[in-house]
């Protein structure tokens, strides 16, 4: 909402003093989190897990390379589409910037969807990504993790609630099909764990172009998420 505000320097200073004491609550407690997020029990990945990737079949723990850390992002590009999700390329073009940096942290990156590499690879290629892009095809990675739902593959939950539920309150498509969402793996050896997964409104944070439309008197203009947002090569000029 626009600010309709005017006010004196002096009167500004007060009111942002204010508010900067709440923002720093939300920093306090953001950081309170995040400990309790890391405190969080692991769970052993049982399944071998494979992938169709540039060098051919590969597994989960290829994924990791080097890095005892991994970070899933999972990308809506279901088999029968022809590009991928415009709302996931948006989150893709926020993150991929910054992923060079997560190996001095010990941590890879990578991105999973279900569409065949040939369909991956082009529409990586077009939107000039780098980051690394597997094929789940029809292993049961997405619906395990649940950001394919399908009954009859046992994946009925979505951000941890009854996908009948969300789709009550429209939260979520009504059919079938892919949604987004992160997931982060941790590597002993070669025992692997799953950490953490975060979905909906848990994706936002990695949204650094939301984050700064955040700080503008107009923020955010929408009145649905992403409702403006196109794939970066769509833009009108």
């Amino acid at each position: 909402m626009e600010s309709s505000t005017i006010a004196t320097r002096e009167e500004w200073l007060i009111a942002r003093r204010a508010l900067l004491a709440k923002e720093k609550e939300v920093t306090r407690a953001r950081d309170a989190l995040s400990s309790q997020r890391r405190a969080l029990p692991k769970v052993r990945v049982e399944k071998a897990y494979t992938f169709e990737g540039p060098r051919g079949q590969t597994t989960l723990r290829d994924l990791f390379g080097k890095h005892r850390q991994l970070v899933v992002y999972h990308f809506m590009f279901a088999p029968a589409w022809t590009e991928g999700c415009k709302s996931c390329s948006y989150v893709m073009d926020n993150v991929e910037g910054g992923l060079l940096h997560l190996g001095a942290a010990d941590t890879e990156f990578a991105a999973v969807s279900r569409a065949p590499l040939a369909k991956l690879d082009a529409f990586k290629a077009r939107m000039g990504w780098r980051f690394p892009w597997v094929s789940s095809g029809e292993s049961d990675f997405n619906y395990d993790f649940h950001v394919t739902l399908d009954d009859a593959r046992g994946s009925v939950e979505y951000n941890y609630e009854s996908v009948t539920e969300l789709r009550k309150r429209n939260e979520i498509p009504q059919a079938p099909g892919d949604l987004p969402g992160f997931s982060t793996f941790l590597r002993d050896g070669d025992d692997l764990f799953h950490t953490y997964s975060t979905y909906m409104r848990g994706v936002d944070p990695f949204l650094n172009t939301y984050n700064l439309l955040d700080l503008t008197a107009l923020g955010r203009g929408e009145t649905r998420p992403m409702q403006w947002v196109r794939y970066h090569d769509r833009y009108d000029t």
